[in-house]
């Protein structure tokens, strides 16, 4: 996880975007494409991170035509970000007061992820008998 922003749920997507894009470049001025889900869709968003950061905002749209569930290119890679940080107890529930305690453990609970994968100390799982 290389930036976490946590804030209030009536903070429009885009605006939020704009805070996280940020605080990426401040971090890493080496990212060139972006890929973000349809909730970030808009031609200002896009041009205003092509303009500030010579960055290209990509979105993954779904087929048209098809019904059902279908794996999206690079959305499953979010979701299973997500499915592993919820492993946290501290993330299980919404524990924290302020925006930036919730941050501090998403980036706790990246960096225990990080330390497994790097030791390859994977934490197996049991599947429930059937």
């Amino acid at each position: 996880m290389l930036v976490v922003c946590v804030h209030a749920a009536n903070i429009f997507n885009g605006t939020a975007a704009r805070k996280v894009i940020a605080r990426l470049f401040l971090l890493l001025q080496s990212v060139k494409i972006i890929w973000a889900d349809c909730a970030y869709a808009g031609a200002e968003l896009i041009e205003w991170v092509f303009k500030q950061f010579a960055c290209t905002l990509t979105l993954v749209r779904k087929h048209t035509g098809r019904k059902g569930f279908h794996v999206l290119p690079r959305r499953w890679v979010v979701e299973r970000t997500f499915a592993w940080l919820g492993r946290s107890r501290r993330l299980s529930k919404d524990y924290e007061r302020k925006p930036t305690s919730s941050e501090s453990q998403v980036y706790l609970a990246s960096s225990r992820l990080l330390l497994r994968q790097i030791c390859n100390n994977q934490v197996r799982y049991k599947l429930a008998a059937g």
